[in-house]
């Protein structure tokens, strides 16, 4: 699942803003869902406007993803 995970991030990281590529860690999968972090909501409000973009890719490349969930790393 791993390599999964790293590997949607490497099809979506030409779509992503290059200021934002290396701040995004991929999360887990969940059926049609995966989960992207980010470390403050700076970056998770300018990776959501994103968001429609990314799902159609990945969906063109054969992952079945219709939903990309950002959630922001806790500091602790």
């Amino acid at each position: 699942m791993a390599r999964d995970t790293q590997n949607r991030l490497i099809a979506i990281a030409p779509l992503l803003p290059v200021s934002l590529r290396a701040l995004i860690q991929s999360g887990g999968v969940e059926d049609d869902a995966w989960c992207l972090l980010v470390p403050n909501s700076a970056v998770a409000a300018k990776l959501r406007q994103t968001l429609p973009a990314l799902c159609a890719h990945l969906r063109t490349k054969g992952w079945n993803v219709n939903t990309i969930r950002v959630k922001v790393k806790s500091h602790s």
